[in-house]
């Protein structure tokens, strides 16, 4: 602080400013999740144990000839497979790993980054986030392929459409950035994010690419968490009904109307005929 004591130097407020953050980061990314876990039990991360089952069960069963053929021919996703059969497997693919990768480094973050997406965003949005941002690493893919090598840097050539899909990687690496961005996390985005920007730089490849891809995904996706059209209301009593706006003011006061006599029966005049 300066010699007053009342007021924080530069350097101190930008310690303040990122304990603050980080403490921020820290309560969005482990307590809340760990106090739900304990409210809700396992049954609050069972999206989690089936991705790791998935990937486990493909794993062993692609160690035979035979398996690997039955893995690809379920979940195996190419950039020069027909376009139906590329969605209808796309599914299938969040489970089956990368064969040239360790799978049980894999499993730990897949399981991770299902149990924080079950518990913070809900099982729904969770199968949403990981379908969609493998979704767009895959079709990204086949229109790299289909520009062709040199057009614009983006292109690929014709033997990168013979490339299996990422697999499970692509959704981990979106559920971690949607996480990031909805729960404000930019350390957790830096992992993420960062290291998959770094990855396309340092190692240029499809996998790269489709994960900038996922990326690029979940960060739209998370800027729009939250985010709902405006309902057309009628009048001010249903903006009020809503809680939203005054509520409608009383009708203005003036001289009373008079009153019908119960007693008094007005008769009808009766015109006489010619």
């Amino acid at each position: 602080m300066t010699g007053n004591g009342n007021r924080w130097t530069p350097a101190a407020r930008a310690v303040r400013f990122v304990g603050r953050t980080l403490r921020h980061e820290w309560h969005g990314i482990v307590t809340d999740p760990l106090r739900q876990l304990v409210r809700r039990g396992l049954s609050g991360i069972v999206l989690a144990f089936v991705a790791a089952f998935g990937v486990i069960l493909f794993h062993g069963l692609a160690q035979h000839p035979g398996g690997r053929r039955l893995v690809w021919h379920l979940g195996g996703v190419t950039a020069d497979l027909p376009l139906w059969l590329a969605l209808l497997r796309t599914p299938v693919s969040l489970y089956v790993p990368a064969l040239d990768l360790p799978v049980w480094a894999g499993i730990t973050q897949l399981f991770l980054a299902f149990a924080l997406a079950e518990l913070v965003l809900g099982r729904a949005r969770t199968l949403a986030v990981a379908y969609l941002t493998t979704l767009a690493g895959t079709l990204a893919a086949r229109v790299m392929v289909a520009l062709g090598p040199g057009r614009w840097g983006l292109g690929l050539p014709p033997e990168a459409g013979r490339i299996l899909d990422t697999g499970p990687s692509a959704a981990v690496v979106g559920l971690f950035t949607y996480l990031a961005v909805v729960r404000r996390a930019p350390v957790v985005f830096a992992l993420t994010g960062g290291s998959m920007v770094w990855e396309s730089l340092a190692v240029p490849n499809l996998a790269g690419r489709e994960h900038l891809i996922a990326v690029v995904t979940a960060l739209v996706l998370g800027l729009l968490h939250g985010r709902r059209p405006p309902v057309p209301v009628r009048n001010r009593a249903d903006l009020h009904a809503q809680g939203l706006g005054t509520p409608p003011s009383p009708p203005r006061s003036g001289p009373p109307a008079p009153r019908p006599d119960p007693q008094h029966h007005p008769v009808p005049s009766l015109r006489l005929l010619p």
